[in-house]
């Protein structure tokens, strides 16, 4: 059965933030891939004073047609202060 779109999110985000133990902060992309997904997260890598110095990173999480993962990657990584174009 395939996974839906928004079923695929919540999926990445639970699976990702058990396997790390980091705290998931927003999604920024979600796109089939095959028979399964790509998803792109960002989570909380390090917290400091002030919030605006918080280290984030991104991941990209590969599911299968099933919802599990098959990879992630943790793609770069940035200040929350920071903007990132290429998001």
């Amino acid at each position: 059965m395939a996974l839906k779109f928004a079923a695929a999110i919540k999926k990445a985000r639970s699976e990702l933030g058990t396997i790390t133990g980091l705290e998931l902060e927003s999604t920024i992309s979600a796109q089939p891939d095959g028979d399964g997904w790509r998803v792109t997260l960002e989570a909380l890598e390090k917290k400091s004073i002030p919030d605006s110095m918080d280290i984030l990173g991104i991941f990209e999480v590969n599911l299968d047609a099933d919802g599990n993962i098959s990879e992630f990657n943790r793609v770069r990584m940035r200040k929350r202060i920071d903007m990132d174009e290429n998001i």
